[in-house]
């Protein structure tokens, strides 16, 4: 059976997003979005980026589009992107994502970013504020939610869980997303958790910290320990953890234990930076589903950051997103879902070995590598 051609996989992938134009329908929203698509791999970061690449590419891209009435104007593309259906997209997302790669998902990390240019100060409308599930093992981000307006990460998070299979995995989630009813969705569906405690917390907050800077004056009787020493550019990080899932520790939190669902263990962090003859430190506070096995949650508690340098970094140096002034209807959402499917499709290529915007600039100037990013 002959393979399919990417931009076909592409169109399966999102057939089922409905066309909400019902007249003057001049361009195919299929077109539309595999123009997108290409032109965001590509280097395009804008309506009117995403036009040029089209119109630049027109002879190749009739290969296998119909253009009947030629290239989208950047304003035909956002009038039809800010009336696309979000829950649409991020299913064709989900399909593509599933094609990508074999998932092995084990620690997804979950974490907000706003989009900050996305505001429209004339319609009083505020910046849309997304939260991505980053799976650490694959490096590839397998679900967004949008963060609806006045309320925060607290009611979008438990919404992306749901979306997401996370049976069997480890979710690692910052102080915003450290609530007993994210806890309890995460347990019911047959997952573990790691969640930091600070002061949004300020009951289990302070009966942490008063609990764990006793027992440092006991050299912390009962608890397992990890310690690594990591050298580099000029700098010595140390960093120590201390978990325990021993009765009287867990006894001492004895008001909140009930509350916070297959909670097990608590988790105490201290880092430590040298730099020439600068030392900081600083402590954080833990609690867990997980068993008290202090080298495993310092991973998971270090691999966490991973979705701030190698996802929401990426897309502000590789994909320019902060600059992005998309704010229409639902396009900035919609553009933000596309960003994603772009990175982990470029993420995936591994014969050029340079970074994210090497990348796009060699999809747009070469056709072939494009055809093979695509390809996934």
């Amino acid at each position: 059976m002959k393979n399919k051609h990417p931009i076909e996989k592409i169109q399966e992938h999102f057939a089922e997003v409905r066309d909400p134009r019902a007249i003057n329908v001049s361009h195919r929203l299929q077109d539309m979005i595999v123009i997108t698509i290409r032109g965001l791999i590509s280097g395009a970061d804008s309506w009117t980026e995403i036009e040029a690449y089209g119109n630049a590419k027109i002879d190749w891209l009739r290969e296998m589009l119909e253009l009947p009435h030629g290239i989208p104007s950047h304003d035909t593309l956002g009038r039809v992107f800010a009336q696309l259906a979000p829950e649409e997209i991020k299913k064709g997302f989900l399909n593509c994502v599933g094609a990508i790669a074999e998932l092995m998902e084990k620690h997804i990390a979950i974490d907000g970013k706003q989009i900050r240019r996305s505001h429209d100060r004339t319609h009083g409308k505020a910046a849309i504020h997304m939260v991505s599930a980053w799976a650490v093992e694959n490096g590839l981000v397998i679900g967004q939610e949008k963060v609806a307006e006045k309320t925060n990460e607290i009611v979008a998070i438990p919404y992306l869980l749901k979306l997401l299979n996370i049976t069997k995995c480890i979710i690692t989630i910052d102080a915003m997303g450290c609530q007993k009813e994210i806890a309890k969705t995460i347990i019911a569906s047959q997952a573990d958790y790691v969640l930091a405690v600070k002061k949004n917390q300020k009951h289990l907050h302070n009966t942490l910290e008063k609990l764990f800077n006793s027992e440092e004056e006991r050299k912390f009787v009962n608890c397992d320990y990890h310690k690594t020493t990591n050298k580099g550019h000029g700098r010595i990080e140390i960093r120590e953890c201390w978990a325990t899932d021993a009765p009287e520790y867990l006894e001492y939190i004895a008001d909140d234990i009930g509350e916070w669902a297959g909670l097990r263990s608590l988790v105490f962090v201290r880092s430590e930076r040298q730099l020439e003859d600068e030392v900081s430190s600083e402590t954080r506070l833990f609690i867990s589903s997980c068993p008290p096995e202090a080298k495993q949650l310092l991973q998971y508690i270090r691999s966490h950051w991973e979705v701030e340098n190698k996802l929401h970094w990426v897309l502000d140096m590789a994909f320019r997103e902060d600059e992005s002034r998309v704010r229409q209807g639902y396009a900035a959402e919609n553009l933000a879902i596309f960003r994603h499917l772009c990175l982990n499709l470029l993420k995936q290529e591994t014969s050029a070995r340079v970074g994210i915007k090497a990348k796009r600039l060699k999809a747009g100037w070469d056709m072939n590598y494009l055809l093979k990013v695509l390809s996934g």
